[in-house]
């Protein structure tokens, strides 16, 4: 009985011993997931517009997936394609780094600095930190990855104050001019032009915001029922009229409206969801763990689709209020039935071209090159909201029903729409063409374990 008792004692004693390998818990592809998930939570909070939101995606995902280039030479550091990015600091001589923690950091301090309030995320950047620790991690190459991550998110933080959104902050205020054909603010809130002034941000891939300009939209005209823009008209109303209960699932799901404005007699409150680079980000995730994408891949893959994502609005807003285009509802109401409503509610800015087509369909051709295609997947995003989930068979079937949706909401015409997603296409192949993530070397070697500076 005693040899019994010590030999258990012996086999704990060799267990407890046995060091913990820390890499499960900081190379596990859904913790970089759950972390892009935290942010996206505190956006949705915080009522950040779309294109903002583009904004804190992009940054955090860029520092998230330099940490990654920087230990993975099957990687290339985006310094040099991205033409206005600096070239990253490496780690200390002889430093031992989890670049994956670093990378998780990184997204998490950058995060934090490009959104509100202050400080909001570093609860969970702590998180992180005692995780690695209670994984097994040694305090020096915690130390010695929490100082590379540094490093990084200070390059990108002051690299991302020279893209004029500060500037655009105190920017001229939007004119809203009263004519026929032009936009002005719709009901229920009334609010003013959001981000008129987006067009200015520096693009990341883009040439120039005018890169993919679309044709100029169909002329305003109600005077011939024969003309392109009355046809257009008139379908957004009858399609409403008439909506089936797909249309209307379709609707909601994609109406990623971040804040929604309800209206019950004289009382109004606001509702909440993702905003569209929110919901793709939350697509970029599902896709991942489907296709049992490692940590690397997986912030490779977040990274290319935020790209996508801020660029594409930058496009899109350049067209917007170029062609200062007014809404279906106000011209409806104003000539046709004045108690008409859309089906969900219309965003404050103008109308051509539409947004969720331009970056649903940049969005696709990213994830198309990650993922493949055919790539079925069912998107939960919109669960945690009370919204039945949808199953596709491709990311370019969702961004097609994404842009669909807008017509089956009542606040976009047909152009919009189509103009919208060949904006998208060209811009997301651009995206694509232009950044060389994965080396096309086959002798490039993957590291898996953290590797000490060179």
């Amino acid at each position: 009985m005693k040899q019994i008792v010590w030999c258990c004692l012996v086999a704990v004693s060799l267990f407890a011993c046995k060091p913990k390998d820390y890499t499960k818990y900081t190379h596990d592809p859904f913790l970089y997931a759950k972390t892009v998930k935290q942010l996206n939570d505190v956006v949705l909070q915080n009522n950040f517009s779309p294109v903002v939101a583009s904004r804190n995606y992009a940054y955090a995902n860029i520092a998230a997936y330099e940490c990654i280039a920087a230990g993975d030479s099957s990687y290339r550091t985006l310094h040099g394609q991205i033409r206005h990015l600096p070239q990253m600091p490496r780690p200390a001589a002889g430093q031992q780094v989890d670049y994956q923690l670093a990378a998780l950091l990184s997204f998490v301090k950058v995060g934090n600095a490009v959104t509100f309030p202050e400080g909001v995320l570093m609860d969970y950047y702590e998180q992180l930190k005692n995780g690695a620790d209670s994984a097994g991690m040694s305090s020096d190459m915690l130390d010695a990855t929490v100082a590379f991550s540094d490093t990084i998110s200070a390059t990108i933080m002051q690299w991302s104050k020279k893209d004029q959104y500060a500037q655009t902050r105190s920017s001229e205020k939007f004119t809203v001019l009263n004519e026929d054909g032009r936009w002005v603010p719709t009901p229920p809130m009334y609010a003013q032009a959001m981000e008129p002034h987006w067009c200015d941000i520096r693009p990341l891939v883009l040439d120039t915001c005018t890169q993919f300009m679309p044709p100029a939209p169909p002329k305003f005209d109600l005077s011939n029922k024969n003309s392109a823009f009355y046809k257009d008209l008139m379908e957004v109303k009858t399609t409403v009229d008439s909506l089936n209960e797909e249309q209307k699932h379709i609707a909601e799901f994609f109406d990623d409206n971040p804040f929604k404005m309800n209206v019950q007699g004289h009382v109004m409150f606001a509702t909440k969801k993702f905003s569209p680079p929110g919901h793709w980000m939350n697509i970029v995730g599902i896709a991942a763990k489907k296709a049992g994408a490692d940590f690397n891949t997986t912030v490779a893959a977040y990274t290319q689709t935020s790209i996508a994502l801020f660029d594409g609005f930058i496009s899109c807003w350049k067209a917007k209020f170029s062609s200062n285009t007014v809404r279906p509802e106000t011209v409806i109401n104003k000539n046709i039935d004045p108690e008409w409503r859309p089906f969900i509610q219309t965003p404050p800015f103008p109308s051509y071209i539409s947004g969720h087509s331009v970056i649903s369909a940049a969005s696709a051709e990213v994830m198309t090159h990650f993922f493949g295609e055919p790539f079925q997947y069912t998107d939960t995003s919109l669960v945690e909201f009370g919204i039945k989930e949808r199953s596709f068979k491709s990311f370019r079937q969702a961004a097609d029903e994404a842009s669909m949706s807008r017509l089956y909401g009542g606040i976009h015409y047909r152009c919009d729409l189509e103009e919208g997603q060949k904006v998208g296409y060209q811009l997301g192949k651009y995206v694509v063409t232009k950044l060389e993530l994965k080396r096309k070397s086959s002798s490039a070697v993957q590291a898996t374990q953290p590797v000490a500076a060179r």
